[in-house]
């Protein structure tokens, strides 16, 4: 049984189905998460931060695990002219969440843009962090674009 955090409290307030995995609490990448639970890595998604050139609250590009951010594609999803990727230390300090547990159920209604990459429309359901290190959940595309306000791009090569 997995803790419940915020994230899994969120989920239930909002009686949203979904699974949680309990994976090694050091920091995983997407692909090494979908190699535990035995998913395909595509269908397993990390959240990269990222910063806009001018003002404004950073990005949170949901993409497909073996793939990365297109920050070109990106900044015109966004209406930006240039996007940038931050260290992974500056990512921690602008979410307050560790890198490899950075998730955007964690970082509701405080003011990231999200995005979520259109290969997540090939899926029912996706895997993202669970706010965590060692915590993924998988659940319905559809929920987590309407609880996260995202759009959905081609933001990912």
């Amino acid at each position: 049984m997995v803790k419940p955090n915020n994230v899994t409290r969120l989920l239930d307030s909002k009686k949203i189905p979904y699974a949680a995995y309990e994976l090694p609490a050091e920091k995983l990448g997407a692909v090494e998460a979908a190699r535990i639970m035995g998913v395909p890595p595509e269908q397993v998604f990390k959240t990269i931060v990222i910063t806009r050139e001018g003002k404004g609250k950073p990005i949170l590009a949901v993409v497909p695990g073996p793939g990365e951010v297109d920050l070109k594609a990106l900044a015109k999803a966004v209406g930006e002219k240039k996007v940038n990727l931050p260290t992974e230390r500056e990512a921690e300090r602008l979410t307050g969440l560790r890198a490899g547990g950075i998730s955007p159920l964690a970082l509701l209604n405080r003011g990231f843009q999200v995005v979520i990459d259109q290969a997540a429309e090939l899926y029912n359901e996706i895997y993202i962090s669970g706010g965590q290190r060692g915590l993924d959940i998988r659940l319905p595309v559809k929920d987590l674009a309407e609880l996260t306000h995202a759009t959905l791009a081609e933001i990912s090569r």
